[in-house]
C-alpha cells in the first residue's frame, strides 16, 4: 500500500506575498531560497542517506492552485508511490483530480478531503532537482 512519508510543503494565500515574506523573515527568521520559497531540509527516518525538503511558500490571494474552493492554505504530502496512492484513493471513492503533473521536482497529484480542502500529493524524483 502506498503511504505518506512526510510533509512536503505548507502553502498559504496572501494578499501581498512579498510583504508577508518580509514579515516572516524579520520576525521568525524564515529566509527565501533563490527559488523564492523557504526550504527546510531533513533526512528521512530509517534512511539517513535520503535527503528530503519541506517547502513553506506564500501564494497570491487569487491563486487557483489550491483548487476551486477558497481555503487559506494547502498541505503537500510526500508519498512513496504516487500511482499506487492515486489508485487506492480512487478505489475508496475519494475525489481525485484527473490532472497530474510531472517536473524536475517530481510528480504531483491532487485530491479533495471531505470538507473541500485541496491536498497535494508529491512523489519526489529519485534524485533531488
Amino acid at each position: 500500500m502506498a503511504r505518506v512519508m512526510g510533509i512536503g510543503g505548507v502553502f498559504f494565500r496572501s494578499g501581498d506575498p512579498d510583504r508577508l515574506y518580509a514579515w516572516y523573515e524579520k520576525h521568525l527568521g524564515l529566509r527565501r531560497s533563490p527559488g523564492g520559497v523557504v526550504l527546510f531540509p531533513w533526512r528521512q527516518a530509517g534512511d539517513d542517506q535520503k535527503e528530503q525538503t519541506t517547502v513553506w511558500s506564500l501564494f497570491p490571494k487569487d491563486t487557483d492552485y489550491f483548487g476551486p474552493a477558497n481555503p487559506a492554505f494547502m498541505v503537500n504530502y510526500i508519498v512513496d508511490d504516487l500511482d499506487g496512492m492515486v489508485a487506492d484513493l480512487r478505489a475508496a471513492g475519494v475525489q481525485v483530480e484527473d490532472k497530474q503533473e510531472e517536473s524536475d521536482y517530481g510528480r504531483f497529484a491532487w485530491v479533495t478531503d471531505p470538507e473541500g480542502n485541496r491536498i497535494e500529493l508529491w512523489q519526489p524524483p529519485s534524485r533531488p532537482a
